[in-house]
């Protein structure tokens, strides 16, 4: 009888054991949903960042996938944003004594280690367990900046202790509940965050087809969000959307800069006008963005627009770009057409579901290699090299003259 009563305790305490692992490494969300997201913890071999988005897709559940991967209707204007760096050549230069390029830089007084940051995302956890504290990891240990989604999928506090006292930023989507806005503005100073990206290209959600067919649900909460303002968890993108501010005007600029001592980056400026009325209004810095070609489809890739953005703001205040950024190459070729750095999205997630946070690290590493390349066969040993190069538009009609 009592070798029985010690199997059975034995048992009971594998069993146990077992429990409370699932439970450190699968948050109770994703736990109660059955949506199973990633538990890998590896550094990734990176052949090319679009290779990244096929392996990924094995991995991540379909509908948390399509989610991350897709955009507006046709997905056109999502597809034009990489093919657009294609319009423009880099000139080669030989001859110059360029040797191991320096990569560093600084905006808005935060010096990183190569000018591509981590750009915000909503539901990290859609892809990996440890969700935005996983990226928040990678993207310190990477040397840059982490720009955290008030749609994530970790609290903003773990974020900020996942990063360890690495930068990062805090982008604001606008609440109807104005209470609610300045609340986690105030929490996200508190916590150490280092800028406010006012996200204004997002009044409503675009028509996003994929999330459509597969009647896409969030299956895990969105906390900085759900116990204040909305709940989350089971409800589509457009109803998470429903709760935010739909009425946007330089009002709101001034707002936010009301609320907060940091500064102020107006994210999703497509159009030259707009930028002028966002730096009158208080913007600190622009950040040029289709939003990933996941709102307006029929719309112009993002790097056509940086150009004349660019001369507009004429130096005024930074540039930030996304939207299409995925090797050396288009991070030169933004640079080289007026940002002062860009910013990655859908491949820090890629790298986290195929490896955790040392994929994010991996996916970084892979991209700041192939930018020390490029710098190298165009003779630029800096950054400040790669602002001052000038791009040779490739002839697409019957006259194509040089820059």
């Amino acid at each position: 009888m009592k070798k029985i009563i010690f199997i059975l305790s034995i048992s009971l305490i594998v069993l146990l054991i077992v429990w409370l692992v699932m439970r450190l490494n699968n948050p109770d969300s994703v736990v109660k949903s059955g949506y199973q997201a990633s538990t890998r913890n590896t550094k990734i071999i990176v052949y090319d960042v679009e290779g990244l988005e096929r392996q990924a897709k094995q991995i991540i559940p379909s509908g948390g996938f399509d989610y991350i991967a897709g955009g507006a209707e046709t997905e056109k204007t999502m597809r034009r944003n990489i093919s657009a760096f294609d319009n423009v050549d880099i000139y080669p230069r030989v001859l110059t004594g360029v040797d191991n390029p320096d990569t560093s830089t600084s905006i808005l007084g935060i010096d990183i280690s190569l000018p591509v940051i981590a750009a915000p995302a909503a539901a990290h956890g859609l892809a990996h367990v440890s969700a935005e504290a996983g990226s928040a990891r990678g993207v310190a240990q990477a040397g840059t900046i982490m720009s955290v989604s008030t749609y994530a999928s970790s609290t903003l506090k773990e974020i900020a202790n996942a990063g360890g006292g690495a930068p990062q930023w805090f982008q604001l989507y606008l609440s109807k509940d104005a209470d609610f806005n300045r609340a986690i503005v105030d929490q996200a100073e508190r916590l150490g965050y280092r800028a406010i990206i006012l996200t204004v290209d997002a009044p409503i959600g675009g028509n996003r087809w994929r999330d459509v067919r597969n009647d896409f649900k969030f299956p895990l909460e969105l906390p900085n969000v759900a116990k204040k303002s909305i709940k989350t968890k089971g409800q589509g993108i457009g109803a998470v959307f429903a709760a935010a501010q739909n009425k946007i005007t330089p009002y709101d600029i001034m707002r936010v800069k009301g609320m907060t001592k940091l500064p102020v980056i107006v994210k999703g400026i497509q159009h030259p006008y707009d930028a002028e009325v966002a730096i009158r209004a208080g913007a600190d810095a622009i950040w040029v963005s289709n939003h990933g070609g996941r709102q307006l489809d029929g719309a112009p890739a993002a790097f056509e627009v940086l150009p004349d953005i660019a001369r507009q703001v004429n130096k005024r205040v930074p540039i930030i770009f996304d939207s299409g950024i995925r090797r050396g190459q288009h991070v030169f070729k933004a640079i080289a057409s007026g940002a002062d750095v860009v910013a990655i999205g859908r491949p820090v997630i890629y790298g986290l579901a195929l490896g955790g946070w040392r994929g994010v690290v991996s996916v970084f590493d892979y991209i700041k290699s192939d930018l020390k390349r490029v710098m190298t066969l165009a003779g630029t040993q800096t950054i400040e090299d790669i602002k001052k190069t000038q791009l040779r538009p490739r002839c697409v009609t019957v006259r194509c003259g040089n820059i």
